[in-house]
C-alpha cells in the first residue's frame, strides 16, 4: 500500500430537524392543545484512532464527508429520529486541524482517542414546548440547527522513540535492518529510501523502542530540495535524534563534515523544537576505514566537527558498535521517561488524608 501521510477532507455535520406545530385532533378531546414534538439531531462526525490503520490513502479518494439530516418533529408527541453520527478511522498519530485557521482540532496520538470534528445542529423545538397560560394555542416552533461544515487538515506523525538523521547513502537503511526486524531497502545509490519505515529495537524481552527512518536530507532540504523535507514531520515526536554520518564516502571530493553541518542547519530551518531534540552523532561505515589509522582518521574527523556531542562509532554492514549504540539509547530512553514521570507527579496535587479521629 502506498504511503500518504497528509490528506485535506471537507466535513458535514447533520443539520437538525424542524420542530412541528400541530394540535391534538381527537373525538370526545376538545381543545386537546398543542402535540407538536421536535427535531431530530443532525449526525455529527468523529474521528477515532486505529492501530490497524497506517496510511491516509483513504482520504486521498474520499474527499467529502456527510452525515445525515435529522427528521422533522411529528404531532401527537412524536420527536424526529436522530440522525446516525459517522465515525472516520484514521492511523495512530494523525493531527487533524482546521485548513483555514491552522488550529488544531485534535492530536490522536494514542490507539482508540477519539474526538469530535464537526458537531451536528440540534433539532428545532415543537409548539408543545411554548404553551401557557396565556397561550394555550401556540403555534409557535423553532427550525432545526444547521450541522458544522469544515475543511480539515490531515497530518499523520509517526509514533517513534528515534529518529534517523543522515544524508543519502548514510546507512540509515543499513543500521535500521542491523537492530531490528524492519527491512527497508538498501541499494548503492541515493534515495533509496523513499518513504518512512519504523523498526522496533528490542534490547531484551521486557526493553524495546521504535526508531523511525525517512529519507536522506539533502542541502536546500527546507526549501523543499530532495525527498526528506517532506518526511521530517515525523521525527516530531521521537525523544532522541541519532545523526549517521558516513565516515569513509565513496566519492572522494565529498566533504562529510560540510555535510552533517548543513543537515543541521536544515533542521533548524525547518522547527527550531525539532532542532533542540538531544542529538548523537553516530559515525558509521568505519569498517572502510584502514585499521591501522582508524582511530586517528575518527579523531581528526571529530576535531573538524567540533561538536560536542555523544558519539559512538559503528559499522552498520557488520554490526559493529549496533549493540552498545542500542543498549545506550535504551538507557537514555529510560532515564528520560523517569524524569518525565517524576515532573508529572509533581504537578500533581498531594493526597488529602479525610480519615476522622
Amino acid at each position: 500500500m502506498k504511503f500518504i501521510d497528509e490528506a485535506s477532507i471537507e466535513v458535514h455535520a447533520g443539520k437538525g430537524g424542524d420542530g412541528m406545530a400541530s394540535f391534538r385532533r381527537e373525538k370526545y378531546v376538545p381543545r386537546g392543545g398543542p402535540d407538536g414534538g421536535d427535531g431530530g439531531r443532525g449526525g455529527s462526525i468523529w474521528a477515532i484512532a486505529d492501530r490497524n490503520i497506517n496510511t491516509l490513502i483513504d482520504y486521498r479518494y474520499a474527499r467529502i464527508h456527510r452525515a445525515k439530516n435529522g427528521e422533522k418533529g411529528q404531532g401527537a408527541d412524536c420527536y424526529g429520529r436522530s440522525a446516525q453520527d459517522i465515525v472516520l478511522r484514521m492511523p495512530v498519530g494523525t493531527v487533524i486541524s482546521d485548513a483555514e485557521s491552522g488550529e488544531v482540532i485534535a492530536d490522536l496520538a494514542h490507539d482508540a482517542d477519539k474526538a469530535l470534528i464537526a458537531k451536528g445542529g440540534k433539532g428545532g423545538l415543537g409548539n408543545l414546548h411554548f404553551k401557557s397560560s396565556i397561550n394555550r394555542a401556540p403555534r409557535q416552533f423553532t427550525r432545526g440547527e444547521e450541522g458544522e461544515t469544515r475543511t480539515l487538515r490531515l497530518e499523520l506523525k509517526l509514533l517513534a522513540d528515534v529518529g534517523l538523521l543522515g544524508m543519502p547513502n548514510a546507512g540509515k537503511s543499513t543500521f535500521i535492518r542491523a537492530i531490528s526486524a524492519a527491512r527497508p531497502k538498501v541499494a548503492d545509490y541515493p534515495f533509496t529510501t523513499l518513504n518512512p519505515s519504523l523498526g522496533v529495537v528490542r534490547v531484551d524481552e521486557s526493553r524495546s523502542f521504535v526508531v523511525a527512518d525517512i529519507p536522506g536530507l539533502i542541502e536546500g532540504a527546507a526549501e523543499g530540495a530532495g525527498l526528506g523535507h517532506q518526511f521530517l514531520r515525523h521525527l516530531a515526536r521521537t525523544h532522541l535524534l541519532l545523526h549517521l554520518i558516513d565516515i569513509a564516502p565513496a566519492d572522494p571530493d565529498a566533504d562529510p563534515v560540510h555535510e552533517a553541518r548543513a543537515i543541521v542547519a536544515e533542521l533548524k530551518k525547518y522547527d527550531e523544537t525539532l532542532y533542540r531534540k538531544p542529538r548523537w552523532i553516530v559515525l558509521n561505515k568505519v569498517d572502510l576505514l584502514p585499521g591501522d589509522r582508524r582511530a586517528s582518521l575518527v579523531q581528526k574527523f571529530l576535531r573538524r566537527l567540533a561538536w560536542k556531542r555523544r558519539t559512538f562509532v559503528i559499522s552498520a554492514l557488520n554490526g559493529e558498535g549496533c549493540r552498545e549504540l542500542t543498549y545506550a539509547v535504551m538507557e537514555h530512553l529510560e532515564l528520560e521517561r523517569a524524569a518525565r514521570d517524576a515532573a508529572v507527579a509533581d504537578e500533581l496535587p498531594a493526597a488529602v488524608d479525610t480519615r476522622t479521629a
